[in-house]
């Protein structure tokens, strides 16, 4: 059905990027640029991307517009990623986690504990560090260009059967985790049974048994509905992995210079209005999840360490390739 749906949408962008190519008498043609997300209407990433929309379509005078497929309505991340690389669909907002596969060097923001704590990945994807790896993107050949980067907080563990506290805890546990190797052998080395799954599955798969636990931040656990199934959330830390907006580079060379430039300069504008936004949506969510009855545990910074010695097989496995970009991000104050 979705590959259906990439053909027919992609068909349809090819013919826009034709017409648009074809002559000066078209230049001013309005041209409508999908965006995805799986994340429901009114979450900081997707307001962010609308608010792109919002500006593009004042500087363009109303030549070019967003608009926005929230709540996984164009399937998961990874066909979010397939749609803008055939030209489907123009923006695809996209955790780090699900893009390293695409595009190897980002893996190293999903190494387990790479950030001390959020304010230094936000130094860092502040940074040349940030418009190194965004540049990586565009520049990788898989039909991407990277666009801006977007807060999604640090990812901890919930789970419908008991407070995970100590590592031991968490033992036997199967835990969705994103699809992606590194995020696999990661909640393997804490001892729990890691299972790669699509974002849209996670809720069902709860709520069944087919997982008993997964990992994301307080708004998706909330704002998602996991926490009406998942009652035990546990603060670790273990991943702190930003998310990125794609462009499609098919729909991105059709556009002139200076739409080009517009792009970058709202995409940078939205890095900073989404981790505003994200700010408030964190402390809304965790406050809903308290009123709820979640029972939030705080790991110790002794039981902490315990989870960050454990990790060191997936370090020493993925680590090595990345260890100049390492040394420059623990560099960064």
């Amino acid at each position: 059905m979705i590959k259906a749906h990439i053909a027919s949408a992609a068909a349809g962008a090819f013919f826009a990027a034709a017409a648009l190519a074809s002559g000066p008498a078209l230049a001013q043609q309005k041209l409508i640029l999908k965006a995805s997300d799986v994340h429901p209407a009114g979450y900081p990433t997707v307001v962010a991307v609308e608010d792109i929309g919002k500006k593009l379509e004042k500087a363009t005078n109303g030549r070019l517009s967003v608009q926005m497929y929230p709540s996984m309505q164009l399937g998961g991340e990874k066909e979010a990623i397939e749609q803008a690389q055939v030209g489907a669909i123009a923006f695809a907002r996209v955790s780090v986690g699900a893009l390293g596969p695409v595009v190897d060097e980002l893996n190293v923001f999903n190494l387990p504990y790479v950030f001390r704590n959020t304010t230094h990945m936000q130094n860092v994807i502040d940074g040349p560090i940030g418009q190194d790896l965004l540049d990586k993107v565009t520049n990788s050949g898989k039909g991407l260009v990277g666009l801006a980067w977007m807060d999604a907080g640090a990812r901890n563990f919930y789970n419908t059967k008991k407070p995970i506290k100590t590592m031991a805890d968490l033992k036997g546990m199967k835990v969705r985790v994103m699809g992606n190797p590194m995020f696999v052998e990661m909640a393997n080395s804490m001892g729990g049974n890691g299972v790669a799954m699509g974002y849209d599955q996670v809720f069902n798969a709860l709520q069944t048994g087919v997982v008993d636990g997964a990992e994301n931040n307080p708004p998706s656990f909330v704002f998602d509905n996991h926490y009406q199934v998942a009652k035990f959330y546990t603060i670790d830390e273990h991943l702190i992995v930003p998310e990125m907006v794609v462009f499609s580079k098919k729909i991105w060379d059709t556009l002139s210079k200076e739409e080009q430039a517009l792009l970058v300069k709202f995409g940078h504008e939205a890095q900073q209005e989404e981790r505003k936004l994200w700010e408030v949506y964190e402390k809304q969510a965790m406050d809903k999840a308290k009123a709820a009855g979640i029972q939030i545990i705080e790991v110790s910074d002794a039981d902490k360490k315990a989870f960050q010695d454990a990790v060191k097989p997936v370090w020493d496995k993925y680590g090595p390739k990345h260890a100049d970009m390492v040394k420059r991000i623990q560099e960064v104050k």
